[in-house]
């Protein structure tokens, strides 16, 4: 056995942490996968982690434990948030991981051997990533970006307008969960109509769900305190953080940019609120209303 130098040594120590923590998290995610086909997928690259772990450990000859939490971590996170959410998060580390394969190759070749398996086992989970709320992501990007852009800018103009926190949450209510049936009735139609693998009921419920949520969270601060200025703000960076959320889910399980759909969002939402400010402001004048 080859003597190696402690940089290497320390390099091969974490490549075995990361192959038998990834086992740990495959193989749980292979018991939980409905789908047979993409179980044993996700079951066989478990056994190839493992295998990678035992070759690691003939170099340095020493046990590894895994990292527990992040086995906890991601294991949970694809519970909750999908198995294509969990797995793309876990990639995306993974790929800085691997950053110091090449220079562990320079040493020990079968270094390159493992980099190109794991390349192939990112190859494999993107082809079997196709979940339901993938599919629907469509119908609750409409109902969160038509929540965000139409109850900001109500709530906005209604804060000026009525200057009281119970009005405005009335109205809010009212009009938030009209608007939300009225887009899943919408989504329905507009989906039946689309010769998609989407089914038009679930398509609607993503999208009303989606609506409902979005205007829970929005409303709320306006029965919570009675100051309608701080509610606003609230409101607003309460609709900020959702577009980041949601877009961070998307651009993680899709692969596409998080800055650009970020600010996309949050600059249409912030704009229609800035400008129902000012519209219920003039309104406001106009009328001469005293509330």
């Amino acid at each position: 056995m080859q003597q190696l130098s402690e940089d290497i040594r320390k390099k091969i120590i974490l490549f075995q942490k990361t192959e038998i923590t990834e086992y740990h998290i495959y193989k749980r995610l292979a018991k939980r996968i409905k789908s047979v086909e993409n179980a044993k997928i996700l079951d066989q690259i478990a056994e190839d982690e493992l295998r990678h772990y035992n070759g690691w450990k003939e170099y340095t000859n020493e046990e590894v434990q895994p990292r527990w939490f992040f086995v906890w971590f991601y294991y949970l996170v694809s519970m909750l948030f999908g198995f294509t959410f969990g797995v793309k998060l876990m990639e995306m580390g993974e790929e800085k991981a691997q950053v110091n394969y090449e220079a562990v190759s320079k040493v020990i070749p079968k270094a390159i051997e493992y980099q190109d398996e794991e390349d192939k086992h990112e190859h494999q989970l993107i082809e079997m990533l196709d979940e339901e709320r993938l599919q629907y992501a469509g119908s609750v990007v409409l109902g969160l970006n038509d929540a965000l852009v139409e109850l900001t800018g109500a709530l906005a103009g209604l804060t000026l307008a009525l200057q009281d926190v119970k009005l405005i949450a009335l109205s809010g209510l009212i009009t938030g969960i009209a608007a939300s049936l009225s887009m899943a009735a919408s989504e329905y139609l507009s989906t039946r109509s689309e010769k998609t693998s989407k089914h038009p009921v679930r398509a609607a419920v993503y999208t009303g769900i989606a609506y409902i949520i979005t205007v829970t969270l929005l409303i709320l601060p306006y029965l919570l305190f009675e100051n309608y200025y701080l509610d606003l703000v609230i409101a607003l960076t309460t609709a900020v953080v959702i577009i980041a959320v949601f877009n961070y889910y998307i651009s993680v399980a899709k692969g596409e940019s998080f800055r650009e759909r970020f600010m996309e969002m949050a600059g249409l939402s912030l704009s229609v609120a800035a400008f129902s400010f000012v519209i219920g402001y003039f309104i406001r004048q106009w009328l001469g209303i005293e509330i």
